[in-house]
């Protein structure tokens, strides 16, 4: 799968059936839209395209008001969610900057220089409330006009259901947020996790008796936040047993950093640089701020124990 980061370059343009969406989560209504495209680009002879977007435009509108609160909860980060888009048999991805020129295109704008020019579009599907250009202005029904126009042809998905329910990406954010796993996997149709190459960090951990393996978390609202029980893929032939820490640390940092901090059990090998993913299977609670080291010392040791007795009950 190639990614582009905008729009390619004339070279590298191709005809394509095209999906357009933020694509967060990559969940079991996304992968219903994918294999359309998937359909489409084998019966027209075209590439299989997905045009996303980052930030999301939820995130840039709310940085640009001020009020960070609205910024939404973010599923997966970027090499997750192009990782999900490969293995849903994607072509090509396009993952375009959205900005403050991008979000003054008017709808017309759009589909002449993005999907006509910018992509040869011969195909498109969208989600059935679908909007784009300035000020939301642009629909199914103008997309479904333009295409008759200019030569290409417009789906639109309905919402998928899961035993009566909407699947979305704001359900898999709820089910994260409650430490509902179970119901997560179902929305997405996988195991929720998290991948990254493992860093330097301070070393406190391993100072405080319980050393981590580090990932940095891009974005700063991510869906998860707490202490968890995770398994970790990618140190050997079969995932390792680990305790997990989501969030900014407030014990001992001050800036905001959004960091995943995992003890795998009975491990000591150097990992620095090596890429792993992290599993989560379930929330143990919220994260908190201590007076002290030692107090913090002893939560972490509790959370170690209750994680080694969740595995055990798992083995029984």
């Amino acid at each position: 799968m190639k990614v582009f980061r905008g729009l390619p370059n004339a070279d590298a343009r191709r005809p394509c059936a095209l999906a357009i969406g933020n694509f967060d989560g990559v969940h079991r209504g996304h992968r219903a839209l994918l294999s359309r495209v998937a359909e489409a680009a084998s019966r027209l002879g075209v590439e299989s395209d997905v045009m996303t977007f980052e930030p999301h435009p939820r995130e840039f509108f709310a940085r640009l008001s001020g009020d960070e609160s609205r910024v939404p909860h973010r599923i997966a980060n970027l090499r997750d969610k192009l990782q999900a888009l490969e293995a849903a048999g994607v072509d090509r991805v396009i993952v375009e900057h959205f900005n403050a020129r991008f979000a003054a295109l008017s709808p017309e704008r759009f589909i002449e220089e993005i999907l006509v020019h910018g992509l040869h579009v011969k195909w498109l599907i969208v989600g059935d409330d679908f909007r784009f250009g300035a000020q939301r202005a642009g629909d199914v029904a103008l997309l479904t006009e333009a295409g008759k126009r200019l030569g290409f042809e417009v789906v639109s998905l309905p919402t998928v259901m899961h035993e009566g329910a909407r699947i979305s990406s704001s359900a898999v954010r709820s089910a994260l947020q409650a430490g509902d796993f179970p119901h997560a996997a179902e929305l997405l149709g996988h195991a929720y996790a998290i991948s990254g190459h493992v860093q330097h960090g301070r070393k406190l951990g391993r100072t405080l008796g319980f050393p981590t393996l580090n990932l940095k978390i891009g974005h700063r609202r991510p869906a998860v936040n707490g202490i968890f029980v995770v398994q970790v893929h990618g140190l050997a032939d079969h995932p390792l047993p680990a305790v997990a820490s989501l969030g900014v640390r407030p014990t001992v940092e001050d800036q905001g950093r959004v960091l995943l901090e995992v003890h795998v059990f009975d491990f000591a090998a150097d990992c620095y640089g090596k890429l792993i993913r992290v599993e989560f299977l379930e929330k143990l609670r919220d994260e908190e701020k201590y007076h002290d080291l030692d107090t913090l010392t002893l939560a972490i040791a509790a959370d170690a124990r209750a994680a080694r007795d969740f595995f055990a009950q798992q083995s029984v």
